[in-house]
Parts: structure tokens; C-alpha cells; sequence
């Protein structure tokens, strides 16, 4: 009972610890965005509690200043289309490597794996020449492209869900008259549910907090995100810390509140996938 208990406590202990140290930035954040002018001039602290708790003054001036509606919407519109198409070509090349037999299909799979392990940054140079030739520089089309090209991770996740799938529906529906594209619509595409609540989760925090893809292909400020956006307070507000923070928690807020409500799709969805 002793070693137990010392075990217990040693876990809560290891995991309070864990939730500190995550939670402290967090809250330094929080604390430096209600913060006056004033008070950060004074210097006392990032975890002091500002005199006025409800002081929004930085908001309004991130808000409004650092153009974080057009912000917002330029990446909701980067969000719609990036993951749609990921959801739709990581599915479909999903089901087209597991239900079709032709030539090379081993090979294709160990491509993909090896697209996976190659660093991004050494294609570049390559990828950029590739977008400047299609005219797609400096537009909301750069960004949205090389999301949906660029996820093997989903069309794997995508694969271990159609591989739990039956054939028999597959013949079921052929017996019917179903071609391969209505099998997919209307029986493997339904069924992967799970899988796609996961790769939507998943690659929208990755395509919302990115920041370099935007960053180099659309240098307009009219064409900025909220990475980006963020970023460009370094200019005008280079010294004034709270209205960054301010801007930074303006920006953790949605993937924050979309986490909390959705975060059991992420787990179920691995958890179901890996042991399938």
C-alpha cells in the first residue's frame, strides 16, 4: 500500500508539473494582453496581475490596427478549400491504393512514404519556381495548393479506415450495378466518418498556426493571415508587448475553443484507425 501510494502521488505530482509548465505561458500571455502601457514600462512581471482586469484596450488596437478580420477571413477561406481538397484527394487516393489492383501499386505507396520522409525545406527552392511558373504567387491559390498536395499523413489515416472497410460492400454494390465511383460516394466515403473528422481536425490546427507558407508566397498584406498578421506587429508595436500578446491570445482563442469541443473526434479517430 506504501509503494503504491508513492507511486500515485509521485503521477500527480509529474502530472501538476506537466500542466504548469504548459499553462505558465499561457497565462503570462493572458496577464501581459490587460496590461497598460503603463504597467509594462514599470516592469513587474509578466505573472503580475494588472490593475484592470478587464482592460480590452489592447484587443480593440490588435483587433483593429493589425486588420485581424481580414486576417480571419483570408484563413477561413485558405481553411475551406485546403481541407476539403486534402479530405477529398487523401480519401479518394486512399480508396484507389486499397480497392484497385495495378501495376507499380507497391511502388506508389513506397513513394508516398518517401515524400513523407523527405525535410520540406529541401524542395523549396523547386516548389516556389513551380507556383511563381503557375501565376499562383502572391494569391490565396499558393497556400491552398501545397496544403492539399502536401499531407501523406492524411492519406495514410485515410488507408487504415478503408482497409477495415469489407469488400463484400464492394461486391454487394457492384452486383447492383454500382460503378467504382458511386461505391466510393455512396458507401466507402460515408463510412470514413472518423478518419475524416480526425485529418480535419488535425490539418486545420497545422494549416491555421502555419506560418511559413503564407508567409513567403503571399507578402501583400491585404493577402494575411493570422500567423502573419501577428507577425507584422513587430513594426509599429515592436516594444509594446501587451498589444502582441494581445494579438497572440486573439489568435490561440479559436483553436483553442475548437480543441476543447472537438478533441475526443481526435482521439477516437487515432485510437480507431490504429487498431483497425
Amino acid at each position: 500500500m506504501t509503494r503504491r501510494t508513492v507511486a500515485r502521488t509521485l503521477v500527480y505530482l509529474s502530472l501538476i508539473a506537466a500542466t504548469v509548465v504548459v499553462l505558465l505561458p499561457l497565462a503570462a500571455v493572458v496577464l501581459t494582453s490587460l496590461k497598460s502601457e503603463r504597467e509594462m514600462a514599470n516592469d513587474s512581471g509578466a505573472l503580475a496581475l494588472p490593475d484592470d482586469l478587464l482592460n480590452f484596450h489592447n484587443y480593440a488596437t490588435a483587433f483593429q490596427d493589425g486588420r485581424m478580420l481580414s486576417a480571419f477571413g483570408n484563413t477561413a477561406v485558405i481553411l475551406l478549400f485546403a481541407i476539403g481538397g486534402t479530405v477529398l484527394i487523401g480519401s479518394m487516393t486512399a480508396y484507389a491504393i486499397d480497392r484497385f489492383t495495378f501495376r507499380f501499386r507497391k511502388l506508389v505507396v513506397a513513394l508516398f512514404l518517401t515524400a513523407a520522409l523527405v525535410p520540406g525545406v529541401t524542395t523549396q527552392v523547386a516548389t516556389f519556381q513551380i507556383v511563381n511558373s503557375f501565376g499562383m504567387f502572391d494569391s490565396l491559390w499558393a497556400p491552398i495548393v501545397l496544403y492539399m498536395g502536401t499531407d501523406i499523413v492524411s492519406i495514410y489515416i485515410f488507408l487504415q479506415f478503408v482497409r477495415s472497410i469489407p469488400t463484400s460492400l464492394d461486391e454487394a454494390a457492384r452486383l447492383d450495378g454500382a460503378n467504382a465511383f458511386t461505391i466510393y460516394r455512396r458507401i466507402i466515403f460515408p463510412l470514413l466518418k472518423p478518419a475524416i473528422a480526425t485529418v480535419v481536425i488535425v490539418k486545420g490546427i497545422t494549416t491555421y498556426n502555419d506560418f511559413y507558407i503564407p508567409f513567403l508566397y503571399m507578402p501583400s498584406e491585404d493577402l494575411g493571415v493570422i500567423s502573419t498578421s501577428l507577425f507584422r506587429f513587430k513594426g509599429p508595436f515592436g516594444a509594446h508587448w501587451e498589444t502582441i500578446s494581445a494579438g497572440a491570445v486573439l489568435v490561440i482563442l479559436p483553436t483553442l475553443i475548437v480543441f476543447l469541443l472537438l478533441q475526443r473526434f481526435i482521439y477516437n479517430g487515432f485510437m480507431k484507425g490504429a487498431t483497425r
